[in-house]
């Protein structure tokens, strides 16, 4: 095995709010033994098993999302009121971390931390409907509204969402009532509404 490259895990970490995987970790040279090394001499943090926090890195608001969206894997989408919340859009305050994943990673859903809801889904969310920031990944702006609409997010939020995200320019009109026609009804009545009425 290579060297333990202290500055790779470094630059991984600093784009994950200072966590990493064990994967991560080995690739980038760092042995079993020299995690526990240091997970001992307290450089290292374990969260849970096969996932790891830089001990002196900073703590941000978003920490915690992105331990769960590590802990669910790199198939996992950051999604409903989680990515309303981190998109700016609405005044919503998610109760729970929300994440997308494939149904065929449902096992996955059953060892999340407490406290983050795993929605799964068969079909693969189209890449037009999924940004990046850094290395996570979330639905876009108008995904997380409908799919937030239909877990029953207050029809005041969603409303309030779709009025910011046409002002934003982060969706349009257009965009959005194409993608409720493939919701419920009540889902689709709900964003027509909000579409209508938005300045």
């Amino acid at each position: 095995m290579s060297r333990p490259d202290h500055r790779r895990l470094f630059d991984i970490a600093s784009e994950q709010g200072g966590y990493f995987t064990a994967r991560q970790a080995r690739e980038a040279g760092f042995s079993r033994w020299a995690i526990i090394h240091h997970v001992r001499r307290r450089r290292f943090r374990r969260i849970r098993r096969g996932l790891y926090r830089l001990d002196q890195y900073p703590p941000s608001a978003e920490e915690r999302v992105i331990a769960a969206w590590l802990a669910a894997g790199h198939a996992a989408l950051i999604s409903h009121e989680t990515a309303l919340q981190l998109h700016g859009l609405s005044d919503v305050l998610p109760q729970a971390i929300h994440l997308t994943v494939p149904r065929s990673h449902r096992r996955v859903a059953g060892r999340l931390p407490q406290g983050v809801v795993a929605h799964t889904t068969t079909r693969p969310v189209p890449e037009g409907q999924v940004v990046r920031r850094g290395v996570l990944r979330f639905t876009a702006p108008a995904r997380s509204i409908l799919d937030a609409a239909e877990a029953g997010t207050g029809p005041e939020q969603i409303v309030r969402a779709v009025q910011q995200v046409i002002e934003q320019g982060l969706a349009t009109r257009r965009q959005l009532l194409a993608l409720a026609r493939q919701r419920p009804r009540r889902v689709e009545a709900l964003i027509v509404r909000a579409v209508e009425n938005a300045t």
